[in-house]
């Protein structure tokens, strides 16, 4: 395994934009190390849970409560049919009160509230903590959505997210263990459904790899890039890239920025997955194959590959999508699939 890039001096509202579209990992060392929440952290957890209690408005959220014996980590039961943990409605201050009342504890359950929108639950806190994106957006893009993460010391098995990613640590330690998008066939993911937090994750359990049962996890580890975050410092992990995520002290806090350039109005890569499943995936092999070239050619290659030799009356959707278009070719495919 190899470091992530690490670079210092970064100004939270000035980052260099080459950094955001390099599609590689980087690390802004305390880069957010002046944030009142990162301050009251370096004195004590106490006053870290204190300063996010005083933005707290009392709205529940979901908290996920992990048994002592899973020791933090959010997975499935043997048959991958169900999560090893239980989720219910809760609220803020409570769950933070109970992380460190259970930090010294090994038999006390692990708590772990998972992206939490900040606007909806901790109102103002982001006018006195932030950073500004450096992004170059399509004008219907959505803004940059920021979230908390908070848990005692538990583990987020290697997942992607189809978003753009910053991650800043503000309290406790976080070790991030990064793979490219090409190692997917390395990581062995499990079910599309159920999954802990919505996206697919891998079936290897990092600290104890069996590599009879899961034997490309190796090839996945040469290529895996680390590093661990402390609090002040920030990870950008770009769009699609596999992340494994082990807070390593009794009480952890993260905020991240995730965002997207595109238009709002197109839908997400894992709804054209699962069409794919429906019309591609189990024919021959012959035809999944010449799918596959097709698929290169009017997707991967972009709009301009398969529509530069067609008038422009008569593109359609081979046209670079606009509000418009994407309505119409949502409704084609509702209409296609109802039948």
């Amino acid at each position: 395994m190899r470091e992530v890039k690490s670079l210092s001096g970064v100004d939270p509202h000035n980052i260099p934009r080459d950094l955001i579209v390099s599609n590689e990992p980087v690390v802004f060392k305390q880069m957010v190390s002046d944030w009142p929440v990162v301050k009251a952290g370096q004195v004590s957890d106490r006053a870290s849970v204190d300063y996010l209690n005083s933005f707290y408005n009392g709205t529940p959220t979901i908290v996920c409560k992990i048994p002592p014996q899973n020791e933090g980590r959010m997975f499935y039961s043997d048959d991958c049919t169900e999560l090893n943990y239980e989720s219910y409605r809760g609220r803020i201050d409570e769950t933070l009160d109970a992380i460190l009342r259970g930090a010294d504890d090994s038999s006390a359950p692990a708590y772990y509230i998972a992206s939490n929108i900040i606007d909806t639950h901790l109102p103002e806190f982001n006018n006195a903590n932030n950073l500004v994106i450096p992004r170059d957006q399509h004008p219907e893009a959505l803004n940059e959505r920021v979230s908390i993460w908070i848990g005692g010391q538990t583990t987020a098995t290697c997942h992607f997210d189809a978003l753009d990613n910053i991650a800043c640590c503000i309290a406790g330690k976080r070790r991030f263990t990064l793979f490219p998008p090409d190692q997917i066939d390395n990581l062995y993911p499990g079910p599309l459904d159920p999954t802990p937090g919505g996206q697919v994750i891998s079936l290897v359990d990092f600290k104890n790899p069996d590599f009879e049962k899961f034997p490309r996890f190796k090839d996945a580890l040469s290529s895996a890039l680390v590093v661990d975050l402390e609090p002040g410092d920030a990870l950008f992990i770009p769009t699609m890239w596999w992340h494994h995520v082990e807070s390593l002290a009794p009480y952890n806090l993260l905020v991240n920025y995730w965002w997207e350039d595109a238009p709002a109005f197109l839908t997400s890569g894992m709804n054209a997955l699962h069409c794919a499943m429906l019309g591609i995936r189990d024919k021959s092999p012959r035809e999944r194959e010449a799918w596959r070239h097709i698929f290169e050619y009017y997707v991967f290659n972009g709009a301009e590959k398969s529509n530069a030799h067609i008038p422009s009356e008569g593109r359609g959707f081979l046209n670079a999508l606009d509000r418009l278009g994407a309505r119409k070719l949502r409704a084609l495919l509702i209409n296609k699939l109802n039948r």
